[in-house]
């Protein structure tokens, strides 16, 4: 069985470093499991992260002081299109470490590209970001219907989906469960680099229209990962 996981950057690596302590617990008890259940492989596709909006907000930053008395220099409207390649940049980063981590276990290039030719010859699959106007959501979404899972582990710094942001309005309550309309009602159509939304909308359009269900959850939170790989009761949100 075929497991698609998108890892959010921010637990990889947060603003301050790559946090080698969660990724050495992650890997460990990742290659323990697959030990256990040789029939499983998983995709594990790596956000950006701490790397990805520093470097974001290092470009804004020149755009509004140097390059503002240059006008040859201001990007116009391809302004989206620069910072989504560098956020996918550090996708590339961060995927590369995780790669790195699993040895023997993970024997093939991160994907970059998932409409490419693609081996899958060991029992993790790395990939990376793709292409501006994409999300790494949207990467595991696709991987995971061209190799055959049914759902994307979103692991992220959040525990469930919420009606509302909770850190900006106080009647936000949780959500265990909720279909892709009401989800996609609630996070608009429009894929804005660096946005911090659950699951991205135009991941979720394809989700919906290729009937994959997304569970959001905590990516720090192991023990309850295992629970989903193991089809027990969990917490998070299943979505679909």
């Amino acid at each position: 069985m075929l497991y698609a996981i998108s890892l959010g950057g921010s637990i990889v690596a947060p603003p301050e470093g790559p946090d080698t302590d969660f990724i050495a617990a992650f890997a460990e008890r990742i290659t323990a499991w697959l030990a256990q259940h040789p029939e499983h492989r998983l995709i594990m596709v790596i956000g950006g992260g701490g790397p990805a909006r520093i470097y974001q907000n290092a470009y804004k930053k020149f755009l509004e002081t140097t390059a503002a008395a240059l006008p040859s220099l201001q990007p116009g409207a391809n302004l989206d299109t620069t910072l989504d390649w560098i956020g996918i940049a550090a996708t590339r980063l961060n995927a590369q470490l995780v790669k790195s981590v699993f040895g023997p276990l993970c024997q093939d290039a991160v994907v970059t590209d998932p409409s490419a030719d693609i081996a899958f010859s060991g029992r993790i699959l790395v990939a990376a970001g793709w292409k501006p106007g994409f999300s790494t959501d949207f990467d595991a979404v696709w991987l995971a219907e061209r190799f055959g899972s049914s759902m994307v582990l979103n692991l992220s710094n959040i525990a469930k989906v919420y009606t509302a942001d909770p850190r900006k309005d106080p009647t936000a309550a949780p959500i265990d469960a909720i279909s892709w309309p009401e989800y996609r009602a609630m996070v608009g159509s429009t894929w804005t680099p660096g946005a911090n939304l659950p699951f991205d909308p135009i991941a979720s359009e394809k989700a919906e229209k290729v009937g994959i269900k997304v569970v959001c959850a905590s990516g720090k939170d192991l023990d309850n990962l295992f629970k989903i790989l193991d089809g027990k009761a969990f917490i998070g949100t299943m979505i679909g």
